[in-house]
């Protein structure tokens, strides 16, 4: 912004990577004339705890506690991504039951993700029940990674070349019941959630997205699937060992 001669008293603030929703993705250069905005330069990309500063003198394995603290509702993600490079770099080679467990754990750590999306989205909408039940799931999957892991949400578990320990005595039993429970959680979400009238009122053909428009938003993932786009990540990266499963 140019200012005038006359615009001298203007002050510029910093307002700092902050947290605005999830992991202080957002700076804000605002310039105050007294106590009115008159000017603001967002900025995007920073993390508020200066992990990319951090990480220029960090080994990975000394960096894996950091990644993990990313994002809360991927951490097990951002885990693998920061392995996954090194890996194809160096041409490494990881066990398929190393790979397999990996699989588990990043797929555990979607619903989980996609569990917290639902709940406070149908809160927001005026549906607030779904938003206490999802709560159930997702602390029964915390209690499987905490008992591969050691921890509930900031796992430290992926390491280059497998993970940090095989899965303990009884933890795909428990994992299999944790399946089995879940489908019929799915059913009651369904019967909660589907036939609505509040809930269809408020988002059919609401903010309706095509194909060739979610490709030039750059969408993925669900969104992009649901555009009509078949587009899987999974499949198409072939990351882990994802191209062995449907």
């Amino acid at each position: 912004m140019n200012l005038s001669a006359t615009e001298k008293d203007l002050m510029i603030v910093n307002m700092e990577p902050h947290h605005p929703s999830m992991h202080g993705v957002l700076r804000l250069i605002v310039t105050l004339d007294g106590e009115d905005v008159v000017d603001c330069e967002p900025i995007l990309g920073y993390l508020h705890r200066g992990m990319e500063k951090i990480a220029e003198n960090r080994t990975i394995i000394q960096y894996l506690p950091y990644v993990t603290r990313w994002d809360y509702l991927a951490t097990m993600f951002t885990e693998a991504i920061t392995v996954n490079g090194p890996e194809q770099l160096g041409n490494i080679q990881v066990p398929k039951r190393a790979s397999y467990i990996r699989v588990i754990m990043l797929e555990l750590s979607r619903i989980t993700s996609h569990l917290l999306w639902l709940g406070p989205f149908m809160a927001d909408i005026g549906a607030q029940t779904p938003f206490f039940y999802i709560f159930r799931e997702r602390e029964l999957v915390y209690d499987l990674f905490e008992a591969a892991t050691g921890m509930r949400m900031m796992h430290n578990y992926f390491r280059i070349g497998g993970v940090e320990a095989d899965l303990p005595y009884g933890w795909l039993d428990k994992c299999l019941d944790f399946c089995d429970y879940f489908l019929t959680g799915i059913v009651e979400y369904q019967k909660l959630i589907t036939r609505n009238p509040i809930f269809l009122e408020r988002v059919e053909e609401i903010g309706v997205i095509g194909g060739e428009e979610a490709i030039n938003w750059g969408l993925s993932g669900p969104m992009l699937r649901a555009s009509g786009i078949k587009w899987d990540i999974r499949k198409v990266d072939h990351y882990e060992c994802y191209n062995e499963f449907d």
